[in-house]
C-alpha cells in the first residue's frame, strides 16, 4: 500500500478517535450533573366539568406536573369534592380552587354569584330579550319607558331612560351555560349580576317596560346617557309651518295742500295750493 495513503488514514484515525472521545466526555459530564425534576400531584378533571356542576369523585382524576405548580392547584382530591363549579372546567385540566365556589355553597346559579354581588330576575319577552340573543355571559344595557311620576300626560309623555350599563348576563331562562354558538332561544326570564343598589333600581322599574341592549363585551364603557321624552322624537315633524310674511311697500301718502280765500269786491275765490315738500 502506497505510504502516503497510510499515513493520511492514520491521522484522520487518530482525529476521529480525539473528536469522538471528547464528544463522550462532554455528553457524559451533562449525564452526571444532571439532576431529576421533581414533580407534584395534583388533582385534575377526569371529563370536561360543566359550570354549576357539583364536584364528585367520579369528575376527579390526579396528574403530575413539573416544575412550578400553578397557584392554588388543590392537591387532595377532599378539597374538590362536593364544590360547585363557577367556571367550565375540560378534561385533564388542573383544578384550581379559583375555579370553584366556597365549600357548602352547593352549585347551580348561586355558586356563581360573585361575593357582594347579586341576580336580579328580570322578566322579559321576544322583544324585550333582544329577540332571544340574550344568553348567559353576554353584556346588556337596561332602558326603562314609561310616564314619570308626577307628569301629566299633557306633557312630554312616555320618557324612556338608561339606568343600567354594561351588566353581565347570568342566566337565560333555566340555562346557566354559555351557547358557543350563540344560538337564539326564547326565554320569559333573565338574571342579571347587579350589586345591591342597582338590584333595587331593577325592582323599581319593572312595574314600567324594561328593554335589553346588547353591547359588545369588550365595550366597558360606562357613559351619560340623555333621558329621550316621547315629545322630543316628534320635534319638527308634522308641525303647522308659520307663513311666509311678504313685506309691502307702504303706501305713499297724499301731498297735503293749501287754501287761500281770495275776496275782489263782492266776489270771492278760491285757490288751492300743493306743499312745497310734496312738489319734485
Amino acid at each position: 500500500m502506497n505510504r502516503r495513503l497510510l499515513t493520511i488514514l492514520l491521522v484522520a484515525f487518530v482525529i476521529a478517535s480525539g473528536c469522538t472521545f471528547l464528544v463522550y466526555r462532554i455528553l457524559g459530564h451533562i449525564v452526571v450533573s444532571s439532576k431529576p425534576v421533581a414533580t407534584t400531584k395534583v388533582v385534575a378533571a377526569a371529563t370536561d366539568i360543566k359550570l354549576g356542576t357539583v364536584l364528585t369523585s367520579s369528575d376527579l382524576t390526579t396528574t403530575e406536573i413539573a416544575g412550578t405548580v400553578p397557584k392554588g392547584a388543590i392537591l387532595k382530591p377532599d378539597e374538590a369534592i362536593g364544590r360547585g363549579v363557577i367556571a367550565d372546567i375540560y378534561q385533564g385540566e388542573p383544578i384550581l380552587d379559583s375555579r370553584l365556589a366556597p365549600a357548602g355553597s352547593g352549585g347551580g346559579l348561586a355558586a356563581t354569584i360573585p361575593d357582594g354581588m347579586r341576580a336580579c330576575a328580570v322578566k322579559v319577552d321576544d322583544v324585550v330579550g333582544v329577540a332571544g340573543f340574550v344568553t348567559p355571559g353576554m353584556r346588556v344595557d337596561v332602558l326603562v319607558s314609561g310616564q314619570p311620576p308626577g307628569e301629566s300626560s299633557g306633557n312630554a309623555g312616555t320618557m324612556t331612560k338608561t339606568i343600567l350599563q354594561n351588566i353581565e348576563v347570568l342566566s337565560a331562562g333555566t340555562d346557566i351555560q354559555k351557547d358557543a354558538e350563540g344560538k337564539p332561544q326564547q326565554v320569559q326570564v333573565v338574571n342579571l349580576l347587579v350589586t345591591p343598589e342597582q338590584a333595587e333600581q331593577l325592582s323599581l322599574a319593572s312595574q314600567l317596560k324594561i328593554q335589553l341592549v346588547l353591547r359588545n363585551p369588550l365595550d366597558t364603557k360606562v357613559t351619560p346617557v340623555p333621558t329621550t321624552a316621547m315629545g322630543e322624537l316628534f320635534a319638527g315633524q308634522g308641525a303647522p309651518q308659520p307663513k311666509r310674511v311678504v313685506a309691502r311697500p307702504a303706501p305713499k301718502p297724499a301731498n297735503p295742500t293749501y287754501s287761500i280765500q281770495v275776496i275782489n269786491g263782492t266776489n270771492s275765490t278760491e285757490e288751492k295750493f300743493n306743499s312745497p315738500e310734496g312738489q319734485h
